[in-house]
């Protein structure tokens, strides 16, 4: 635990400046494709990921077919160039795998799927870049693409890393050089408009007195996030809605 004591200056400022509870600059726009049915980029700091949704479509394999419901289907990739070690298989691997099933319990969480018997719908996410809190802004950039394809859901589902810095100070959206150098990191999937976690994993075991104010403290993250999403998607729409002329017309 000695590793993570400089992670906080005296000043209380962290290695790339932010204060403990600060986020790092996220950047996101949707509809960046016109192919699919719907479609997001973000930046969360380094950390660079697409998304594209397809569907809902007819499932490509009835025996998987649910009458009640539509699948889910996510696939997570990184692109060859997104490390600074060259992946071999960029997507087939235990950890793509594991990401892929854990974006899918996400989706599920918010996604209307009742409305789409006998359906699929199609999530790819691409990492373009890598520099932490991967999982958070495929999640991020997944909830986007799907309220792009028009996709009806609960509410915004939103992903935030958390760790602690100088063994005592909850520290907010992890990088990559603060996973190497501090502790344990938690990362937190959850509906913050309803308070309710849908994913919760640690890289390594927190202690029992300390994980509360990490959890609260990746919460609050999310919270941050949900509003950044929600101000990009009311963007698109006034976008959309100047493109086509229907935001000027006046009754």
């Amino acid at each position: 635990m000695s590793r993570n004591r400089e992670l906080i200056s005296k000043i209380g400022l962290r290695l790339d400046g932010r204060r403990p509870d600060e986020l790092r600059r996220i950047r996101c726009k949707m509809g960046v494709f016109s192919q699919p049915d719907g479609s997001a980029y973000i930046e969360q700091g380094l950390t660079k990921v697409l998304a594209a949704v397809y569907g809902p479509h007819q499932v490509r394999s009835r025996q998987k077919a649910q009458h009640d419901a539509c699948i889910i289907n996510t696939q997570f990739s990184m692109a060859v160039f997104s490390t600074n070690e060259r992946k071999k298989r960029p997507r087939g691997d235990r950890k793509s795998t594991e990401m892929s099933m854990h974006l899918q319990q996400a989706l599920l969480s918010v996604i209307e799927t009742d409305l789409y018997p006998w359906s699929q719908i199609d999530v790819y996410v691409e990492v373009l870049h890598a520099d932490g809190g991967i999982y958070p802004a495929c999640v991020n950039a997944a909830t986007l693409a799907v309220i792009d394809a028009g996709i009806p859901i609960k509410e915004y589902v939103c992903a935030c890393t958390a760790s602690l810095g100088n063994n005592e100070v909850p520290m907010l959206d992890v990088s990559h050089q603060e996973e190497i150098l501090g502790g344990p990191t938690l990362t937190v999937a959850a509906l913050p408009m309803s308070g309710k976690i849908v994913l919760m994993e640690m890289s390594q075991r927190f202690h029992l007195d300390h994980l509360p104010k990490v959890l609260n403290k990746a919460l609050e993250g999310c919270k941050d996030v949900k509003a950044i999403l929600d101000e990009a998607v009311k963007n698109h729409v006034s976008e959309i809605g100047s493109a086509t002329g229907w935001a000027n017309t006046t009754s």
